[in-house]
């Protein structure tokens, strides 16, 4: 960051803030590898939401409880049968199952993301 001071006779002394950046601007691989991974954590949380609700043993009749388990079912559902489990509302159980699918969502996003990202990086010499 430059600063310039420029003195008149007439007014007080006003500083001039020069910001220079050395970052280039994002390319579109680095954009969209931010966006996989901004919709990853999205799908993550509501898991980890969904995990936290279920070892407390949440209610399901209550409106946001409904609305967690909604939402994350959809995602947690493909790991349901791993472990031999169904899912039961109300009772305090660690599901496995949604753990797993917080992991593979994690490597997925991951997976998708270096795919965008390839190219971005300088080759070593």
């Amino acid at each position: 960051m430059a600063e310039r001071v420029v003195q008149t006779t007439e007014e007080p002394v006003q500083t001039e803030r020069i910001v220079e950046t050395d970052r280039p601007a994002a390319s579109g691989g680095v954009m969209a590898a931010r966006v996989v991974w901004y919709i990853t954590g999205v799908i993550v949380a509501l898991l980890a939401l969904r995990l936290v609700l279920q070892l407390l043993g949440a209610n399901e009749d209550n409106g946001f409880v409904s609305l967690v388990y909604g939402l994350s079912g959809f995602f947690a559902a493909p790991f349901f049968g791993m472990f031999s489990y169904e899912p039961s509302y109300g009772v305090s159980y660690f599901e496995v199952s949604t753990l797993v699918a917080m992991l593979i969502y994690l490597l997925i996003g991951w997976g998708i993301a270096r795919l965008f990202t390839l190219r971005s990086r300088p080759a070593a010499v």
